[in-house]
């Protein structure tokens, strides 16, 4: 899919592909939550993305080279999703955004968990991540991780927040 190109400023190219309100929140929730099929990614969207959005943003994310579909060997009427390098270089994008967002906006702190732990591991732990991501999606790179993966680090913390949160509410 061409991009408009209004520009050749990088930043504005970047706004072509990223700019309107969903695709980052699909490319998020495959990369952080490891969802990799359509009624995945509508179904635990706690933003609430509607079907035909949804489907709109992964063919255009397709077009763009950033994900791939191949058919789900599991069962012959689903599609499984892949990112492609491009969106697995994100990652450090994702923990910048992650980062200044919770400095400047009101987030909550179950939700800016992961956030906090990505700024903490720097660049050292994006790489590990992305590492852990290319042989999920791209089946190379590094064997499979022999301790818990970068994503299940920020499952744990985020479920521990929560957990914490509830008891003091129920206490």
């Amino acid at each position: 899919m061409p991009l408009d190109r209004r520009s050749g400023c990088p930043i504005n190219l970047s706004l072509e592909v990223f700019g309107d309100r969903w695709s980052l929140i699909i490319l998020r929730d495959m990369i952080f939550g490891g969802r990799r099929h359509f009624r995945e990614l509508l179904n635990h969207s706690m933003e609430g993305i509607a079907s035909n959005i949804l489907a709109d943003r992964l063919r255009r994310l397709l077009e763009l080279g950033m994900l791939t579909k191949a058919d789900d060997p599991t069962h012959k009427q689903k599609a499984i999703y892949s990112l492609t390098e491009m969106s697995i270089q994100l990652v450090p994008i994702m923990a910048q955004l992650g980062a200044w967002g919770r400095v400047w906006l009101p987030v909550s702190e179950e939700l800016s968990i992961r956030a906090e732990l990505l700024e903490k591991g720097g660049p050292a732990l994006w790489d590990r991540f992305m590492d852990e991501l290319r042989h999920e999606h791209l089946g190379i790179g590094a064997q499979k991780p022999v301790g818990e993966t970068v994503r299940a680090e920020l499952q744990a913390a985020y479920e521990a927040v929560v957990a914490r949160k509830t008891a003091a509410v129920t206490a």
